[in-house]
């Protein structure tokens, strides 16, 4: 049975995934905006969905034999659905989370083909992570991903590891680990 709290949050679910696409389409003509992506991430504990936008950094650093070392930033809203929250199986929960990370890609100088990548970036929850026996007592999480892909003229596609951890800052701190599926329509 739907609620008023339910469909409030399946509203604001739907804007939330929804405004960076439209953000996107209205700052391309800018530059600030090259692609918009939607992911999808498992693990045994939870779901996660997301949808991102990144901005190139059209630089070229080590270029050698047709390759080079660039980069761009990626600006991310998630939804993380837990299936154990408060380590009760079967009680869920909803945490969002607003993500920015700079990622460096090794790849093709044309930038099509093949690429490896790797990430660090900074998150906030909306609510603090616990979950059968992982907790992550701070809302602030750092977020940093090793990935490989491959983009056309018009589409990335990805697969990467995601670790989302406080770095110690205070305890408990048991990190959440990821196996993200990336898809970006780059403009």
């Amino acid at each position: 049975m739907f609620t008023l709290k339910k469909i409030s949050m399946l509203a604001l679910a739907s804007a939330a995934l929804c405004a960076p696409a439209a953000f996107a389409q209205s700052t391309v003509g800018n530059g600030y905006i090259d692609s918009v992506s939607f992911e999808y991430g498992t693990n045994p504990q939870q779901r996660m969905g997301r949808v991102a936008i990144q901005s190139d950094w059209d630089k070229q650093w080590f270029a050698g034999n047709g390759r080079h070392l660039s980069g761009y930033f990626e600006t991310n809203l998630a939804l993380w659905r837990l299936n154990s929250y408060e380590n009760v199986r079967g009680r869920n929960k909803n945490i969002g989370v607003l993500g920015f990370t700079p990622v460096f890609r090794y790849q093709n100088d044309n930038k099509l083909g093949l690429y490896g990548e790797i990430g660090i970036g900074l998150n906030l929850l909306s609510t603090l992570y616990k979950n059968e026996d992982k907790e992550l007592s701070t809302a602030f999480q750092f977020g940093d991903h090793l990935g490989v892909g491959y983009t056309t003229a018009k589409w990335d596609f990805g697969l990467k590891y995601q670790h989302y951890s406080n770095g110690s800052i205070k305890s408990p701190n048991a990190g959440a680990n990821w196996l993200v599926a990336k898809a970006a329509y780059r403009f």
